[in-house]
């Protein structure tokens, strides 16, 4: 008969050993309700995931993070320099609502989400598994000596997984520079771009790394994520939980013997199979509690659940629930933090959409030349200024020109009169303002100036003239 678990597992990972060094994970392959849940889950993030770079929404590619150019698009929508802060404040609202959902849900998201946990579990493991075999022909695999049976499967998983790694690079690629960008390359040649090429190696190197050795150290020790979790759970919180009151009950854990009845005994329906332990990702018992390096992926929901199926106990021994309804039996309740949460999310969310509809196609900025006060030119008065004309749609404007809002005077272009702006680009250059000295009332005056491409107005900017105190 086992003993209650005492406090030494949190001194310790279930991915080091006792001399410090990295111990290798060997899950059995999991199979269950809840694994074919995360199949169809994953299968459609990873088609998205995908096909974003290669969507395109009004000519704007649907996810893009240009962060040589400073250009980036989310959901079509295309955000420049000068919409950074739009940019802050949607990765803020995304901030807060991944930590509102981890406060109610747990580490839900590492779970079902992640892209590491779906390019892992359900990609690279699979096919670990089918080149392979489950946990322990894997683990007889890696005790067997080198011979040809070996090399053979290492080989064509290290080959495949290579491949997958590339493609992948590829992928992430178009996120970066725009998938246009990136066929184009692919249509010019390798030898055309080597330094691009030479960044596809380098990403395919570290895809390769994490996927084929690091695995799950990402999840335990380099997601900022699974750290910032230990600060948001509480007892409220729901996670993948083992239910301690009904496994362990008065004599804890044991062995399942069908001639014996079991609810009089006092024993735990736990009868500690650690099939939920074999079947972990990342090496923990989930008996032992809430843990950091549990990434809230059910396997061992579904492992455990076939278990109390085949010996005649109910299901549900671990399952998904907060702390207070495994030890209190109390139902879920959204606590005064989630109230608070949420209403910081709903005004973020309410601010960024205020945002987006006061948001521009077209932004035109005129400022007068820093350093320069004004020149007479007999009775005109005259102010320098530079332009800069951001075309954020995807048609080109070809007649670009100004007019003067409200007051007479007369506006001149220095150099180019033929100003274009072509789509997604941008225009910059220097023009005058000549306004009679006594059509001014003081020394600094408001300028409307309109944008126009050919009769169309795009934009207006407003603007300071700067002009002698007194004309008397």
């Amino acid at each position: 008969m086992s003993k209650l678990p005492d406090e030494a597992f949190r001194d310790t990972i279930g991915t080091i050993d006792s001399a410090g060094n990295r111990k290798f994970i060997f899950p059995k392959k999991p199979s269950g309700r809840f694994y074919d849940y995360r199949k169809w889950v994953s299968y459609f993030l990873l088609i998205v995931l995908v096909a974003n770079p290669f969507i395109k929404i009004n000519g704007n590619q649907f996810m893009m993070f240009n962060v040589l150019e400073r250009r980036f698009n989310i959901f079509g929508f295309p955000f420049w320099p000068q919409d950074f802060y739009l940019f802050v404040v949607s990765m803020i609202v995304g901030v807060v609502f991944v930590i509102l959902f981890t406060v109610i849900f747990g580490r839900i998201f590492c779970g079902w989400i992640c892209p590491q946990t779906i390019f892992l579990e359900m990609v690279f493991r699979r096919i670990e598994y089918w080149i392979e075999g489950d946990r322990g022909a894997q683990i007889r695999l890696e005790k067997q000596e080198w011979n040809a049976e070996k090399i053979r499967k290492k080989a064509v998983k290290w080959t495949v997984f290579l491949i997958i790694s590339f493609f992948i690079a590829n992928v992430f690629l178009a996120y970066l520079i725009g998938s246009d960008q990136l066929i184009t390359m692919i249509e010019d040649g390798p030898e055309s771009h080597l330094s691009t090429l030479i960044s596809l190696f380098i990403f395919t190197g570290v895809f390769y790394f994490i996927f084929a050795w690091f695995r799950e150290q990402v999840c335990i020790i380099a997601c900022p994520y699974g750290r910032l979790q230990g600060v948001l759970l509480d007892d409220k919180s729901i996670n993948v939980a083992y239910d301690f009151v009904r496994g362990e009950k008065e004599l804890g854990r044991a062995k399942f013997n069908k001639q014996e009845d079991r609810a009089a005994s006092g024993k735990g329906d736990c009868i500690d199979c650690k099939q939920c332990v074999h079947v972990c990702p990342t090496g923990i018992d989930i008996r032992n509690g809430t843990q950091l390096e549990c990434v809230n992926c059910t396997a061992c929901i579904d492992e455990c659940d076939s278990m109390m199926e085949s010996v005649g106990l109910p299901k549900g021994l671990i399952r998904y629930a907060s702390e207070d309804e495994i030890e209190k039996n109390s139902k879920f309740k959204f606590t005064a933090r989630m109230k608070g949460y949420s209403a910081v999310l709903f005004i973020l969310v309410g601010i960024l959409i205020g945002l987006l509809f006061l948001r521009t196609d077209v932004e035109a900025v005129i400022l007068r030349l820093p350093g320069q006060l004004y020149q007479h030119k007999g009775e005109n008065i005259s102010n320098i200024y530079t332009f800069k004309i951001i075309n954020k749609t995807n048609n080109n404007f070809n007649d670009i020109h100004f007019k003067l809002v409200g007051i007479k005077g007369n506006l001149k272009v220095v150099g180019e009169q033929d100003l274009k702006v072509p789509k997604q680009g941008m225009k910059s250059g220097t023009l005058f303002v000549e306004i009679n000295q006594y059509l001014l009332e003081s020394d600094k005056t408001k300028l409307e100036i309109d944008v126009y491409d050919g009769d169309k107005k795009i934009e207006t900017s407003h603007t300071n003239f700067l002009s002698p105190r007194s004309f008397d």
